[in-house]
């Protein structure tokens, strides 16, 4: 099941590099198989020619796939890393993880779950929020509504969560003005 919440790429990207100004390459990981995907590519790709940076955009739908992105990375020299949105990274999330300790990249998730284990940043839906709709609509189906009739509706908790010993291992100081915007920082 997917929750979208929009495109927040760009936004995902600008906190990247007020985590990591220096990152001048970064490197972006997608699913071609989701539905945001094309959104979130287009939204990345723009907010980086704004602030000069490069991306290297690579699409990934099996574990194979990941292996050979992150071997990507570290040739073509990434600073930082932003994983995209969808069920397929939030499953991969540990393997993500620990690729990106492996190689010192600073990375951006799109769930919080991902930094709670060990991941150094995310920016996303609050997946309760999300799951607390769905159990509306499955009440409002319940009592006789058609689902046809039901409007779209988003998740609108947008969560922005910081590790700061994960910070601290990958050599990151994290500036006092991200701490203090940050939804949750665990130490």
């Amino acid at each position: 099941m997917n929750f979208f919440t929009g495109v927040l790429g760009a936004k995902r990207l600008e906190l990247l590099l007020q985590l990591v100004p220096k990152a001048t390459t970064i490197a972006v990981l997608v699913n071609p198989n989701t539905t945001e995907t094309e959104a979130e590519r287009r939204d990345v790709q723009a907010a980086a020619q704004a602030v000069g940076r490069q991306l290297i955009i690579l699409d990934v739908s099996s574990d194979r796939d990941i292996e050979l992105a992150f071997a990507t990375f570290a040739q073509r020299g990434a600073g930082a890393l932003l994983v995209g949105s969808g069920a397929f990274f939030n499953s991969k999330r540990e393997r993500l993880v620990a690729l990106a300790a492996r190689d010192g990249l600073p990375a951006m998730y799109a769930v919080r779950e991902t930094v709670v284990g060990g991941g150094v940043s995310s920016y996303g839906s609050n997946v309760t929020d999300a799951y607390r709709q769905v159990g509306i609509y499955a009440g409002r189906i319940l009592k006789g509504e058609k689902p046809a009739d039901l409007p779209v509706m988003r998740s609108t908790k947008i969560d922005f969560v910081l590790n700061l010993k994960t910070g601290k291992a990958l050599g990151i100081t994290i500036p006092p003005g991200m701490l203090i915007a940050a939804d949750e920082v665990i130490e």
